[in-house]
């Protein structure tokens, strides 16, 4: 019963609603642009979206590792899957860039990520393929039931990890979370300066890194965090201000490249 009830849930929650679409990157831009191991935030159209924008007070609902294309990841079509997320109906799922060729995103990019790091990232995700949401736990579902629940500032990113626990349970930042901690790459930790000499000595203190747990991690770390750049794809791929067509402008106006 809890199951059935879960599985309604999750339909209902992931349910798309209308919302504004701010103008974003072409496709062709965000291809251009992306790199393995990249985050691309998302700003989701379902009700569970607009829960977890207010719960984080954050543009971002959702997020995906972009891995590129890989043997070990089928293809749709003709074209490559590429991204690998953890949506509340499928589980852990590949998708194509086209997914969310429509979608209000934004990328970023760990800072000095290695090669070898970049592809345990990523092989980390991929392992995880087929992971599913814990539906059975009904109370993990049924907090996003209300678009702003009356939940205090300081307890609303308390309220994104409440869980079960099961293992296998997967959403979208805690398995990304877990993908850069398995390579120890900091997203959001927490820092404890220690004294490392003298009392009488002001320079001689050290600071010490402890991670965060991975189930308090929201879509929005990765945006703020110090440690991962902001890609904009549109000024990535170069941009010209002065190769704009304005409607309003006569075209023997523009400035020549």
């Amino acid at each position: 019963m809890a199951s059935v009830l879960g599985r309604a849930l999750a339909r209902y929650l992931t349910r798309r609603v209308a919302v504004f679409r701010p103008a974003t990157a072409s496709a062709a831009s965000l291809a251009a642009a992306l790199q393995p191991g990249d985050v691309l935030l998302v700003e989701g159209d379902t009700r569970l979206s607009v829960t977890i924008k207010y719960l984080t007070q954050s543009t971002w609902s959702h997020a995906a590792l972009f891995v590129g294309a890989r043997a070990d990841l089928p293809a749709r079509a003709s074209e490559p899957k590429v991204f690998v997320e953890a949506d509340l109906n499928d589980g852990v799922r590949a998708l194509p860039l086209s997914y969310y060729a429509e979608f209000h995103t934004r990328i970023c990019r760990p800072v000095g990520l290695t090669a070898a790091d970049t592809e345990a990232v990523c092989r980390y995700a991929v392992q995880r393929l087929g992971h599913r949401y814990d539906l059975k736990n009904v109370f993990d579902l049924a907090r996003y039931l209300l678009r702003t629940p009356p939940v205090p500032t300081r307890l609303r990113r308390r309220l994104l990890a409440l869980g079960s626990g099961d293992p296998t349970r997967a959403i979208c930042s805690t398995l990304i979370a877990q993908a850069f901690q398995s390579v120890h790459y900091p997203i959001l930790p927490h820092v404890e300066r220690e004294r490392s000499g003298p009392a009488d000595c002001d320079d001689c203190v050290r600071e010490l890194y402890e991670v965060r747990h991975h189930s308090l991690f929201a879509p929005r770390d990765f945006d703020i965090s110090p440690y991962f750049a902001v890609i904009k794809p549109t000024v990535a791929t170069g941009f010209d201000y002065r190769q704009i067509a304005w409607r309003d402008r006569p075209a023997s106006m523009e400035t020549p490249a």
